[in-house]
């Protein structure tokens, strides 16, 4: 019989800290199901950004993607 829980940690590498006690047993096999918050995608979007930086012709790309993304009918 399958029991669910959910759980919320950090990532470090291959390991994911717990911030609670799960109560299972040591050893005990399970099945991991990742979701991410919107903080961890916004953290993400602005490391992507600064990675632009300095990058050129970002600003008349960026300036081309959001006149496209208006002009869409959908």
């Amino acid at each position: 019989m399958a029991t669910r829980n959910s759980y919320s940690g950090v990532v470090h590498g291959r390991i994911i800290e717990l911030h609670s006690e799960p109560q299972l047993p040591d050893g005990e096999k399970v099945t991991l199901e990742i979701h991410t918050s919107a903080e961890a995608k916004i953290e993400a979007l602005k490391r992507a950004a600064g990675a632009w930086k300095d990058m050129p012709g970002v600003d008349e790309w960026l300036a081309e993607t959001y006149a496209a993304r208006l002009s869409d009918p959908r």
